[in-house]
């Protein structure tokens, strides 16, 4: 009798341990693994960016797997007051083709300078393309002087980007601000 306990025990454990397997199974096919970010992001900035590698790491220990990254292009500039704007594509985990998303923000702070910059933002959380399309607070510290690649957090609710900038001009400062994610380019930052 006693026996035929420990089977079934051991039938039931062994089947609560096939549970978590099949759930990281299910993560992991609705998610980026870091690998597959290095990836895009160095076929994106070209292999020569530097600390890339460094920053991707840096990300997916606080964040984890995102489910979605943006890659795109923007220009900002700011005395003390700035603006930001960018456009891309972004890409979701599973789903067909991509979205085309604009952006744009003010920002207010201890800044100076402008930039031209390549952006591959990471997703977490979002679960449909179109659930971008809102203001997405955040706060940014920048020191462009020639390159270099810097990441900052936005976040709205469950949803948080994480932008990855290679950048060439001058900029130096720390700000505050938002970015607003629209389906059409806008002159209109806010």
């Amino acid at each position: 009798m006693s026996d035929d306990l420990s089977r079934r025990g051991f039938a039931l454990g062994a089947g609560a341990a096939l549970l978590l397997p099949a759930e990281a199974l299910a993560q992991a096919q609705q998610t980026y693994s870091q690998d597959e970010i290095l990836a895009a992001a160095q076929r994106f900035f070209g292999a020569g960016a530097e600390g890339l590698a460094t920053v991707v790491d840096h990300v997916f220990d606080e964040l984890g797997r995102p489910n979605g990254y943006i890659e795109g292009n923007e220009g900002s500039g700011a005395i003390g007051v700035g603006l930001r704007y960018g456009d891309g594509n972004l890409r979701l985990k599973g789903a067909n083709g991509t979205t085309r998303v604009y952006w744009q923000g003010p920002s207010v702070g201890f800044d100076t300078g402008g930039n031209a910059s390549r952006v591959f933002t990471l997703t977490y959380n979002l679960r449909r393309p179109d659930s971008i399309f809102h203001r997405y607070a955040g706060v940014d510290g920048s020191a462009y002087f020639i390159g270099g690649v810097g990441v900052n957090y936005q976040r709205r609710e469950n949803v948080t980007l994480a932008p990855m900038r290679a950048g060439v001009g001058f900029r130096l400062g720390a700000n505050v601000g938002y970015l607003a994610y629209s389906r059409r380019r806008r002159l209109n930052p806010f």
